[in-house]
C-alpha cells in the first residue's frame, strides 16, 4: 500500500490551506461560541450551517472572485457566480441573499468592472440571488485575477439541509462529469495552440465546451429529486482545488469514515487526460469544478444516479463509504490498492506559473 504525501515544510503551498494548517491557525480561533451554529467552518464542509429558529436553519458560504484570463470577463463573472453557488447548493438549500466585496487593483478600470458586474448581477439573477450588500473600492496592492470575495446566503428547512458530515457507513459514492474538468477546460482556453500537438480538432472542442459545465448547481438540483437524507441523498461534496481524490479524501474527514472508490469508476475522458498530460499534472488530484461527489444508500443510490442522468448529467457509482476513521482507499487496476490519510498538493498551481513563464500559446 502506499500513502499520499503531505506538503513539504518550508514554502506554504499555492492554493487553499491544508488542513493541518487548518487545524492548527483557524480551527482554535472562531471568535465567539454560539449555540445555534450548528456546523461551522470544517475541513471536508462546503457551507456552513445555523439555526435561525421556526425550524429553519441558514446556510452560508464565501469564496473568491476571479478573473480567468482565457475565458474573459463575462465568462469569468458567471464562473464566479457558480462557483459560490455549487458550494452553497450542496447542502440542499439554494442560495436567496448575497454580499460582494470587490477590492480592485487601480489598473482595473471602469469600463472592466461594468462589464463583470453586468454579467454577474444577470447570472445571479438567474440562480435566484439578489444582491443585498457589498463593497466596492479599488486599493494599492491588489493582485490583477482576484478582485475580491462575496458570501452567499440561503434558508430552509431544518429538516431538509445535508452535509458531507452526513455520510454513512454503506452508503454508495456518486460522482458525476470527469475528474479535472476545470484544468483541461482552462487549458483549453488558455493554449489553445499547444494543445493541438496533444488533441485532436474534436478533442479540443469537446473540451472547449465544458467551460459551460464549471458547475454542480444542476447537479445538485437533479439529484435532490430522489430525496434526502434517509430517503435520499445522505451528503453531497464540490470537487474544486485538490481533484477528485482530494474531494474523496475530505469527505471521508468530514463524515469521520473511510471512503473506498474504484479508479477505473472515476470517470477520465480521453481529452481530459490528454490535456493534463500536456501539463503534467495528475488529473484525480487537479481542478475539478463541475464534478459533483454525492452519497446515498445502497438502496437510493440508482435512483439518484437516473435523476442525473434524466438531466443529462453523465453520473456513476464509484465506491462506497466504510466504516473507519477518515481514510480514502483506491483500488488500482493492477488489484493493489492505495491509501491516503493527507491529500497530495494540487499541481494546477505550478502548472499555470510555469505555462505562463514559458509563454504558452
Amino acid at each position: 500500500m502506499t500513502e499520499g504525501s503531505a506538503p513539504g515544510a518550508g514554502v506554504p503551498p499555492l492554493g487553499k490551506l491544508t488542513p493541518e494548517a487548518f487545524a492548527r491557525l483557524v480551527a482554535p480561533h472562531l471568535g465567539a461560541a454560539r449555540a445555534e451554529v450548528t456546523v461551522g467552518p470544517r475541513v471536508g464542509h462546503d457551507a456552513a450551517i445555523v439555526k435561525i429558529g421556526a425550524g429553519r436553519v441558514m446556510a452560508v458560504t464565501t469564496d473568491p472572485l476571479s478573473v480567468i484570463p482565457a475565458l474573459g470577463l463575462e465568462r469569468s463573472a458567471r464562473l464566479a457566480c457558480h462557483l459560490i453557488a455549487s458550494d452553497l447548493w450542496t447542502t440542499g438549500i439554494p442560495p436567496a441573499y448575497v454580499s460582494v466585496d470587490f477590492n480592485l487593483p487601480p489598473t482595473f478600470g471602469d469600463e472592466a468592472f461594468g462589464t463583470y458586474w453586468r454579467a454577474m448581477s444577470d447570472e445571479w439573477a438567474k440562480l435566484g440571488v439578489a444582491v443585498v450588500a457589498g463593497h466596492t473600492g479599488r486599493h494599492p496592492g491588489c493582485g490583477e485575477n482576484i478582485l475580491g470575495g462575496a458570501t452567499l446566503i440561503g434558508v430552509g428547512d431544518e429538516g431538509r439541509y445535508i452535509t458531507p458530515g452526513m455520510a454513512r457507513p454503506g452508503d454508495q459514492v456518486i460522482v458525476t462529469k470527469s475528474c479535472a474538468i476545470e484544468a483541461a477546460a482552462i487549458a483549453a482556453l488558455a493554449w489553445p495552440e499547444r494543445l493541438k500537438t496533444h488533441v485532436d480538432d474534436d478533442g479540443q472542442a469537446v473540451l472547449r465546451a465544458l467551460a459551460d459545465q464549471l458547475s454542480v448547481v444542476a447537479d445538485c438540483r437533479a439529484a435532490m429529486r430522489a430525496g434526502v437524507r434517509e430517503r435520499g441523498v445522505t451528503a453531497m461534496h464540490d470537487a474544486t482545488e485538490g481533484g477528485v481524490l482530494g474531494a474523496l479524501l475530505e469527505l471521508a474527514k468530514a463524515c469521520g469514515h473511510d471512503v473506498r472508490v474504484e479508479r477505473v469508476k472515476l470517470p477520465l475522458t480521453p481529452p481530459v487526460a490528454a490535456a493534463c498530460a500536456m501539463l503534467e499534472v495528475d488529473p484525480y488530484w487537479t481542478l475539478a469544478e463541475g464534478m459533483l461527489i454525492a452519497c446515498a444508500s445502497a438502496a437510493h443510490a440508482p435512483i439518484v444516479v437516473q435523476e442525473l442522468q434524466a438531466d443529462g448529467i453523465a453520473a456513476a457509482i464509484a465506491g462506497e463509504v466504510l466504516p473507519g476513521k477518515g481514510k480514502l482507499w483506491v483500488a488500482e487496476p493492477d488489484g493493489g490498492v492505495s491509501t491516503f490519510e493527507t491529500p497530495q498538493p494540487d499541481p494546477w498551481w505550478p502548472a499555470y506559473d510555469r505555462a505562463v513563464r514559458e509563454g504558452w500559446r
